[in-house]
């Protein structure tokens, strides 16, 4: 590690972990959760506001970035963090994921992957290399390594042979990572593990991974429709296949109780939609359990979101005014449960970066689950 990349282990509670990754846009605290930002720009919210409820880091999206405005024309405007007015670490993931989610008409192959936009139709290329100088051309932070996510329903046989791909594509990104050579001494790399719920598979790919090198190390292929019940089955040994003094990153999760959980098995990165995609739905995370504010019970409750919330939502806005917003189809109450949401998450990332510091983690992870999930 250097003064591009640095992380620190400040506290372990069990297998949960603190630290702070130091880069040169900043310091992320970590557990650490990163609001997603898809197409620059977290749905309903300023940067300034995201920074300002306590994110260090945002996720950005390579696919769509590709595709509009497009990457050249990013880099020719400046870059990402000056387009979208976000002057702290962005980390954009491969692409992979999007190009098998998103479209029915791609062609896989050791290459890479030809697809078809979900824009306007139109074919382009997506490989390990091009994964690199796209992410390199919108100035990102944490560069994610390019890679395939399997369902984890299809054959093991299928499965290992993806793993396999993905573990040479990850050499061949860390090969093109390298060979940008001005923007690799200012950036990182994170390699992805993969193998589906498979752990010999899975210990496969983190050697492979730890043989090539990274910076970080993701735990890839998970939130993909398997459940928690099987998510965490694999998160019980996943994160100890990985490098001890490396950040471990899962990729797309979570619900609160799934963060909490995770760093219980010893993550240390998130991210997910799901504050944002709830807040615009009108569902609002609280200490006490979701809620849905189209809900009438809400409609005369003069109370905040959240009563243990200091946000700007519960601050000034009542849960009968934003159920009238939701049910109006007003943008404001979109805006304003987006904001409480995220403020939430990062609450929550707060409490258990504490909680590991005291030594008190199991003892915070009993209480969240009593008051969260009443149980």
């Amino acid at each position: 590690m250097s003064n591009r990349f640095n992380f620190t282990l400040n506290a372990v509670d069990g297998r949960a972990r603190t630290g702070v990754i130091q880069m040169q846009r900043g310091e992320i605290r970590t557990p650490a959760f990163m609001p997603v930002g898809t197409a620059a720009t977290v749905k309903a919210m300023k940067p300034e506001a995201v920074r300002a409820l306590g994110a260090d880091i945002i996720l950005g999206n390579t696919y769509h970035l590709m595709l509009r405005p497009g990457a050249e024309r990013v880099a020719r405007l400046g870059g990402l963090h000056k387009f979208m007015n976000w002057d702290r670490p962005i980390l954009t993931d491969s692409g992979g994921y999007q190009v098998m989610s998103l479209s029915d008409l791609n062609k896989l192959t050791e290459k890479g992957v030809e697809f078809r936009s979900h824009i306007d139709g139109s074919k382009h290329m997506l490989t390990p290399e091009r994964s690199m100088e796209i992410q390199r051309l919108l100035g990102s932070d944490i560069i994610m390594a390019f890679d395939e996510c399997p369902r984890s329903d299809r054959p093991r046989d299928e499965i290992a042979a993806s793993m396999e791909m993905s573990m040479r594509w990850a050499k061949r990104s860390r090969e093109g990572f390298d060979s940008g050579e001005e923007h690799a001494e200012r950036a990182a790399l994170f390699g992805i593990q993969q193998g589906s719920l498979d752990e010999e598979l899975r210990a496969i790919s983190a050697d492979k991974l730890i043989d090539i090198g990274f910076d970080g190390y993701a735990v890839g292929g998970l939130a993909v429709g398997e459940g928690q019940e099987a998510m965490f089955a694999v998160l019980d040994y996943a994160p100890e296949q990985l490098p001890k003094d490396r950040p471990r990153y899962l990729m797309g999760v979570g619900k609160p109780d799934d963060l909490v959980g995770a760093v219980e098995r010893g993550i240390d990165m998130f991210d997910c939609v799901l504050p944002t995609r709830s807040g615009r739905n009108g569902q609002a995370f609280t200490w006490n359990g979701p809620l849905n504010m189209r809900n009438a019970r809400h409609a005369e409750d003069t109370g905040p979101l959240d009563e243990k919330c200091g946000c700007p939502t519960c601050s000034k806005y009542s849960r009968a005014y934003i159920h009238h917003l939701i049910k109006s189809g007003e943008i404001l109450g979109a805006m304003l449960v987006t904001e409480h949401n995220l403020a939430f998450y990062q609450s929550l990332m707060a409490a258990m970066r504490d909680a590991i510091s005291n030594g008190t983690f199991a003892e915070f992870a009993r209480g969240f689950r009593r008051d969260y999930l009443k149980k």
